[in-house]
C-alpha cells in the first residue's frame, strides 16, 4: 500500500479509533527509548512506560481520575538533546518522546490531528534510520531509495494492518485493546527493526 493511502485511511478514523491506533505504534516505538536509556544511563524507561499505560487505561476508562499533565511534566525533562550523544540512538528515543508527548497533548486537548501525527512520526522514525544506514554505506538516500527499502515497506505494512484491526475491532473496550496490543507487538521488534 502506497503511503498517502495509509495517512488518508488514519485521517479518515473516528477520534477511539485514531488515538488506539496512534497508543499501538507508540507500543512499537517505546523499547527505542528504552534501549537508548539502557545504553546511555540517561533518562527512565519506566517513567515512558507508566505513562502509556495510563494512557491505555484512560482510553479504556475516559473517567479514571489520570492526570495528562503530571504525565507531560515527568517526560519532559527526560527528553534527549541530539546535542548531548554522539550515537544514532538518540534519534529515535527523540521520535518516541515526541510521539508520546503528542499523545498526550492530543488527548488533553482532544486534538486527533496529534493522533495522526504519531503514524508520521513512526514512519520518520524509520526513514531516519534508513537514511543513516544508506549513509554510512555511501549509497544515495533519496525519496525513492527509502521508500524501496524492506524496513519501510515493512513499516507501512504493519501500519495498514493496524489500521485494518483498529477499523475492524468494533466496542473499544480492555478486551479489544489487549488484542490491538497483542497485534502491534506480535512480529517482536521496535518500528525501526530492533527485537524486542
Amino acid at each position: 500500500m502506497n503511503k498517502p493511502n495509509n495517512f488518508q485511511r488514519v485521517r479518515e478514523l473516528n477520534y477511539m479509533q485514531k488515538a488506539v491506533l496512534a497508543a499501538s505504534l507508540l507500543e512499537r516505538m517505546l523499547p527505542n527509548y528504552a534501549l537508548f536509556s539502557d545504553a546511555t544511563e540517561f533518562g527512565d524507561a519506566t517513567i515512558f512506560r507508566n505513562a502509556l499505560n495510563s494512557i491505555w487505561e484512560k482510553l479504556v476508562f475516559p473517567k479514571s481520575k489520570i492526570s495528562l499533565e503530571k504525565l507531560v511534566d515527568k517526560i519532559e525533562p527526560i527528553v534527549p538533546e541530539i546535542d548531548d550523544f554522539d550515537m544514532f540512538g538518540v534519534y529515535p528515543a527523540i521520535d518516541t518522546s515526541t510521539a508520546l508527548l503528542s499523545m498526550l497533548n492530543g488527548m488533553m486537548i482532544e486534538d486527533e490531528l496529534e493522533f495522526v501525527n504519531i503514524s508520521k512520526i513512526s514512519q520518520a522514525s524509520v526513514a531516519k534510520l534508513i537514511e543513516y544506514q544508506l549513509g554510512s554505506q555511501e549509497l544515495s538516500a533519496n525519496n525513492e531509495a527509502i521508500r524501496a527499502h524492506p524496513l519501510m515497506k515493512y513499516e507501512i505494512e504493519i501500519l495498514s494492518e493496524l489500521i485494518d484491526y483498529v477499523e475492524n475491532m468494533g466496542r473499544i473496550n480492555s478486551d479489544s485493546i489487549k488484542g490491538l496490543k497483542l497485534k502491534a507487538l506480535e512480529d517482536g521488534q521496535t518500528n525501526i527493526g530492533i527485537e524486542i
